[in-house]
């Protein structure tokens, strides 16, 4: 008999201990929650990048002659401009996304699309990227400019 006390006296103490107090309850389940909505948040965010992509494709497949004009009327004004003036506005936006003052303006990109993404912040992707992409992207330009 004694020891059946012992057992459920042992039984009633592991059930105390494994209840937790109440303010962490709440606690744990406030961040329950608030994990559930920061999944829920990037799922939406998926699903409205989704949407949007597929709201230009099909804009862009319907559209294709009003593009064509478009496309035809840039062309003509672009090539109706001397050679300085095209100079000009080839070294300003070059130097307007690659050079020494854009990368912050690159942070603010690369931070923009994780937030849209609902990805959590990286600093070492940022400063990768930032250190990284406008040199490509220089690259690709001087190679342009010169061989094509």
């Amino acid at each position: 008999f004694i020891e059946l006390e012992e057992l459920s006296l042992l039984d009633e103490m592991i059930k105390e201990k494994l209840k937790p107090p109440i303010g962490i309850h709440k606690e744990i389940i406030q961040l329950v929650k608030m994990y559930n909505e920061d999944h829920l948040h990037i799922i939406l965010h998926f699903s409205t990048n989704i949407i949007c992509l597929a709201i230009l494709s099909g804009s862009f497949f319907l559209s294709k002659e009003e593009l064509v004009i478009f496309n035809s009327w840039v062309q003509e004004f672009f090539y109706n401009l001397n050679d300085s003036i095209k100079a000009f506005f080839i070294l300003l936006v070059t130097d307007f996304f690659v050079g020494f003052h854009s990368t912050r303006g690159w942070e603010l990109v690369i931070r923009w699309v994780y937030n849209d993404l609902g990805w959590a912040p990286n600093e070492l992707i940022f400063t990768i990227f930032v250190c990284s992409f406008p040199v490509i992207l220089d690259t690709c330009l001087k190679f342009w400019v010169f061989f094509c």
